[in-house]
C-alpha cells in the first residue's frame, strides 16, 4: 500500500526536519553528487517530486529557469517555501503522485520518494514520467538502497522498475550506501 500523506504528516509533528536533511553529511553530499551528475548546466523548467523541507530543491535552483518543488505534507511544503523563498523561479506546491499529473518538464528529480509508492502506484506513476519528460530532457532517481520496515518498496526495486518501464539511456550511476 503506498503511504498516505498522513504518515509524512506525523513524521513533521514529530521533528522540523525529520530526515536531517539540514545537517547530516551523507545528506549535502548526497546532494552534491546528485547535481554533479546531471547531464545539462541549465534547464528550463524542473520538478521535484517528494521536496521536504527543500533542501536539495535550494541545490537545484540555481540549475532552473524555472523549478518547482511538490510534496504530499502540508508541513513540509510550508517548510520548504520558507527555505527557497528568496530564490528566484522558485515555487512549492501541495502535491502528490500518482495522483496529481506530472507537468511537462526539462528536469524531472525524483529523489528519496517513489519506494513510498506500492508496484501499482509506481506503475501509474511511470506513465505520467513517460508523457512529462520532453524529448532531450533528464530523469533523476535517486533511493536509499536498504529496506527500510514500512516502506512498500526498496530503492534497487524501484530503480529496477524505471530500468524496465522506461526506455532513457543511464548517464550516471552510483551504487553506494
Amino acid at each position: 500500500m503506498t503511504l498516505p500523506a498522513s504518515f509524512f504528516d506525523g513524521m513533521y509533528a514529530d521533528a522540523d526536519d525529520p530526515w536531517s536533511m539540514r545537517t547530516r553529511w551523507y545528506e549535502r553530499r548526497k546532494y552534491a553528487l546528485t547535481t554533479a551528475v546531471l547531464p545539462r548546466e541549465r534547464y528550463l523548467e524542473g520538478l521535484e517530486v517528494g521536496c521536504s523541507v527543500g533542501e536539495l530543491t535550494a541545490a537545484l535552483a540555481s540549475r532552473c529557469d524555472r523549478l518547482t518543488g511538490w510534496d504530499a505534507s502540508v508541513a513540509a511544503v510550508q517548510r520548504a517555501g520558507r527555505r527557497v523563498a528568496d530564490l528566484p523561479g522558485v515555487t512549492v506546491e501541495h502535491r502528490a503522485v500518482p495522483g496529481d499529473a506530472l507537468p511537462a518538464v526539462d528536469l524531472l528529480v525524483l529523489s528519496e520518494v517513489l519506494y513510498y509508492l506500492d508496484p501499482a502506484d509506481l506503475d501509474l506513476l511511470l506513465g505520467q514520467v513517460r508523457a512529462a519528460v520532453r524529448p532531450g530532457g533528464t530523469l533523476l532517481a535517486v533511493h536509499w538502497r536498504h529496506e527500510v520496515a514500512g516502506y512498500p518498496q526498496t530503492g534497487d526495486a524501484v530503480h529496477a522498475a524505471l530500468r524496465a518501464g522506461l526506455d532513457w539511456p543511464v548517464v550516471a550511476g552510483t551504487r553506494g550506501a
